[in-house]
């Protein structure tokens, strides 16, 4: 075997100097018959009178022919350009905030306005709202569930314990909370056994959890500023959850609770915090008869936290349950009791705070 039937040499195709005084054997060198494939070695340019500006220009266009891709297929590429970075995306609420205003504007008019005009006609307007909110709660478990609270002894002990926290203070709302439980045992007893046991626990806990904390509302009003102790209250737990709902908008990072409620904050917290502070600060001071600005301090910090635990409250029985919101009555909202889930827990929590501060009067 010779040489030359080896093949193309290791850089084959591409000038090399010859080695040992000769040169290399093979079609790749033979200087005058093969044809160039290799790129175009850079050349001087040098001044030739023989030879014009158009000359050169031919020699740098076939330059580039010869140094573009090596396969007629194969594209050349064109250069990345850099996407410029898009504006980060703004964050957005996620209900419909013109229907959520109007509708908190509509009820904030009915109950203030209900509030200062006559004390009975507020006590209507906390009815409906418990036996509507007792309503959504027994829809809700029953679908989700297959647990049937027996909605009729609820609804009518639940508006019996609201009146009588109006005419009778504590002690007739205790009375009325005992017999309304002893009538859902009694109401389920007309069906068959099954579920017995958790549709009366479901009951039970729903006379707790709707009309009896509602009761403390009705209590509040019986003094002789109750109409202001009542408006203490509600602007304490507004206000709050506006704080917590600004402040974690804009600045809320660190989630609180997630596991319950993903949309929580602690800096949601803080700003519940403060402002509802500042909101009792201010309303003990020139809205009840009494107050003192550093009690008022003290109840907002109860109510923030009150109100937050009753919005995880019942964010935890919509989990258990599956479901978003406890009803669609209230456009922007969602059902009453979506609205009541910070105000019935603070409701105990301002009435006891208002009977220590400045007596039950």
């Amino acid at each position: 075997m010779n040489d030359s039937s080896r093949g193309a040499p290791q850089g084959a195709g591409y000038w090399s100097a010859p080695e040992m005084g000769g040169a290399p054997a093979g079609p790749a060198h033979d200087v005058h018959g093969a044809q160039q494939t290799r790129p175009m070695p850079i050349v001087p340019d040098v001044p030739d009178a023989g030879r014009d500006a158009d000359d050169r220009d031919d020699r740098n266009r076939d330059a580039a022919r010869v140094s573009g891709p090596l396969f007629r297929d194969e594209k050349p590429q064109e250069p990345m350009s850099t996407p410029l970075p898009s504006p980060p995306p703004k964050k957005r609420a996620g209900r419909d905030l013109r229907a959520a205003i109007g509708v908190g504007v509509g009820l904030g008019a009915l109950v203030v306005g209900s509030l200062f005009i006559v004390k009975a006609v507020f006590v209507g307007v906390v009815v409906l709202a418990v036996v509507v909110g007792l309503w959504e709660l027994a829809s809700r478990l029953k679908e989700r569930k297959g647990i049937n609270a027996p909605l009729v002894p609820l609804a009518v002990g639940g508006a019996a314990m609201v009146v009588a926290g109006y005419v009778r203070e504590a002690e007739g709302a205790w009375v009325a909370m005992a017999l309304t439980a002893l009538a859902v045992l009694v109401w389920r007893m007309t069906e068959p056994p099954e579920g017995y046991l958790k549709d009366v626990t479901a009951g039970v806990f729903a006379v707790f959890y709707v009309p009896f904390l509602a009761t403390f509302v009705a209590m509040m009003l019986t003094a002789d500023d109750g109409a202001w102790r009542v408006l203490t209250f509600l602007l304490l737990t507004v206000v709050s959850d506006t704080g917590a709902y600004a402040v974690g908008w804009r600045f809320g990072t660190h989630k609180l609770a997630p596991r319950i409620s993903p949309g929580k904050t602690r800096e949601g917290l803080f700003g519940a915090v403060g402002f509802a502070m500042v909101a009792g600060a201010l309303c003990m001071e020139f809205l009840i008869d009494g107050g003192s600005w550093w009690q008022g301090l003290l109840m907002g910090l109860a109510v923030a936290a009150s109100a937050t635990l009753g919005d995880l409250g019942e964010s935890m029985i919509k989990r258990d349950l599956g479901i978003k919101d406890m009803g669609t009555l209230l456009p922007g909202h969602g059902g009453i009791m979506d609205r009541l889930d910070s105000l019935l827990p603070s409701a105990p929590v301002v009435w006891l705070l208002l009977v220590l501060f400045v007596g039950s009067g």
